[in-house]
């Protein structure tokens, strides 16, 4: 597995009304949605593969209102992007699916494509084909068991810069819209679906985007870092669906105390290399990302 550097700043890309832009990233609309999220949606990311032949045929299949399907984005093999829905509105990627307690997730998620071709199987002349005909070699070929399966099979490999664009964009993504989870299809639709498969890094883009919506990173040489303190708490209101309490800035840290939840209001008293230290009953450290500022009465 490649070492992932993910950092949508690096990579260009940037939303502005609804609509990405950057370096290879194009506009191919499809008529395909219900209309605009409800209030504070999408807070969810759906990571699917396309189990196409090529970007092109799988955005062609999304943009067509005969086939009665979509998604936001779609990640080509060189990490080229097609964005196909603006991001207030709604996709349909999930179907029939379920998630903690919601069902029919299309109303809360952004759906993300990945150019795959999925579940690949030997051909005994040391080559695998696909569903559709498409022949791999081995180069080509992940083998790994399913998380919901039992024996190892085997699944076209997804591309370094393909992993690495899709990690740029979930940053994004997830700062943009205070995304607080990330899913993959066969989670939401276990019995159905089995993208995007064990080739994909699920778990770890999940950890480094949410880390129980805390940063991505952790940094533990704060010796030298400047800390900003505050004579007169400012006050803010929290924007993640759920914000832990730490007894330090940083992940590392123990969490303390239940949690925060979207619209608590707190009191920031000091701030470090992107933490603040609020106030509320009790006294903790929190992603300051999370926080919105408010004025004082």
């Amino acid at each position: 597995m490649p070492t992932l550097q993910h950092n949508a700043s690096a990579d260009n890309l940037i939303i502005s009304k609804h609509r990405l832009s950057g370096s290879d990233v194009s506009f191919t609309p499809s008529p395909n949605t219900s209309g605009p999220f409800k209030d504070s949606f999408p807070d969810t990311i759906v990571i699917h593969f396309t189990a196409g032949s090529s970007l092109s045929s799988s955005v062609n299949v999304m943009t067509n209102p005969n086939n009665k399907v979509s998604a936001h984005l779609a990640v080509g093999r060189q990490g080229e992007i097609v964005q196909m829905l603006p991001f207030n509105k709604i996709g349909w990627h999930a179907g029939k699916s379920s998630w903690q307690g919601r069902t029919s997730l299309n109303q809360y998620s952004l759906g993300i494509e990945l150019d795959n071709a999925g579940e690949l199987t030997p051909n005994g002349e040391g080559f695998y084909t696909s569903w559709f005909g498409g022949v791999y070699e081995s180069s080509d070929v992940f083998k790994g068991t399913h998380r919901n399966q039992t024996a190892p099979r085997y699944w076209h490999r997804y591309t370094e810069a393909q992993i690495m664009r899709t990690f740029s964009l979930c940053q994004l993504l997830c700062r943009q819209y205070g995304i607080t989870c990330i899913v993959g299809h066969e989670e939401i639709a276990p019995d159905r679906k089995v993208d995007p498969g064990p080739a994909f890094p699920l778990d770890k883009l999940r950890s480094r985007m949410l880390g129980d919506a805390e940063p991505s990173h952790v940094d533990v040489a704060e010796s030298n870092t400047q800390i900003n303190t505050f004579d007169v708490p400012q006050p803010a209101v929290v924007r993640a669906s759920k914000l832990n309490v730490r007894s330090g800035p940083g992940t590392h840290y123990e969490k303390q105390g239940l949690p925060l939840l979207a619209g608590d209001k707190v009191e920031i008293i000091e701030v470090k290399k992107g933490w603040a230290k609020v106030e509320r009953t009790t006294t903790g450290w929190v992603s300051e990302q999370y926080l919105a500022t408010v004025k004082a009465e």
